[in-house]
């Protein structure tokens, strides 16, 4: 049998791939798997590990990651594929598929193949839902998105925390999740600019005085913003393709673009561009200069309350 994990979402890739692992292992014995980096062997090991018959066991499980970094192996796949015994089992990870390749649709049409993508916000809401309830516990929609827009969409960190909400009580609350977690920097600097582009000071001097507290610095904070202005730029300048394209092309979240739409929608380019401009001035001058950054950067995310 061949399997193909491929696809973006790391950490439901691994996740998959342990289960199937140790499945194999509680029937075969540890000495049963052979795991081979595509990146870090030659096509001809490759070949062998795949080809080659058990040593010791009745049956073996050859793990494969990323065997496209060869090139001979993409353009013989058909063949070397075709000649692997029916003692062996191969999973073939291939974290960057290109779905316009020979490559990936012979894999499409030949192997069992699991496409594994990054899952959007209400993807990532119903995820935890299910996790919690598998957990022995509960977390209502709401509080999931709560939670994702507090710590971010990476799934292996909303798992951690999960744990941790889940210890303290089986109910997770919104109270439960201001008590247990922390906000993340790039999380609370997009509520930063949210906040400004709605015409809120107070609340912008308020996250920026949070920022500052929880000792991120200036030049953090300049990246950070810079960061959620190239998120705005991608979804102004996106024309007709889809956030998964645009996601892809520019190797971000789509969960990430699809959190900022709202702003850029109602953003003009032309103000984007004179703010990326001034960001960009308040940069070089801090490194030239004696520049108070944080006096700079509280008056640039004033100006954009004021314009908005």
């Amino acid at each position: 049998m061949i399997r193909v994990l491929a696809g973006s979402n790391a950490f439901g890739l691994q996740h998959d791939l342990q289960k199937i692992i140790g499945k194999f292992i509680a029937e075969h014995g540890e000495l049963a798997v052979e795991r081979v980096d595509g990146e870090e062997v030659s096509h001809e090991r490759i070949v062998e590990a795949i080809q080659a018959l058990p040593f010791l066991v009745s049956k073996k499980l050859v793990v494969l990651r990323a065997p496209s970094a060869q090139k001979k192996f993409v353009e013989e796949v058909e063949k070397i594929l075709s000649d692997i015994p029916e003692t062996n089992d191969v999973i073939i990870l291939e974290p960057k598929l290109d779905k316009r390749s020979v490559y990936y649709k012979y894999l499409k049409k030949k192997t069992e193949l699991t496409e594994y993508a990054q899952p959007d916000e209400n993807g990532l809401a119903a995820w935890l839902q299910r996790e919690a309830k598998a957990r022995g516990g509960n977390i209502g929609s709401n509080d999931a998105r709560y939670l994702i827009g507090r710590v971010g969409a990476r799934q292996q960190l909303l798992s951690n925390e999960l744990d941790k909400l889940l210890l303290h009580d089986q109910q997770v609350t919104r109270s439960g999740i201001d008590l247990l977690t922390e906000p993340t920097p790039q999380s609370t600097i997009f509520e930063l600019l949210e906040a400004a582009f709605a015409g809120r000071g107070d609340r912008v001097l308020q996250l920026y005085a949070e920022q500052r507290a929880l000792k991120v610095e200036p030049q953090q904070i300049v990246a950070m913003i810079a960061w959620q202005l190239h998120i705005l730029a991608l979804l102004k300048t996106s024309g007709d393709r889809s956030l998964d394209e645009v996601a892809a092309e520019a190797k971000v979240s789509p969960f990430v673009l699809r959190k900022s739409q709202n702003i850029a929608s109602k953003l003009p380019l032309v103000d984007l561009k004179a703010q990326i401009i001034e960001l960009l001035d308040i940069d070089l001058r801090s490194k030239r200069s004696a520049l108070d950054l944080d006096e700079a950067l509280q008056n640039f995310l004033l100006k954009l309350t004021i314009s908005s």
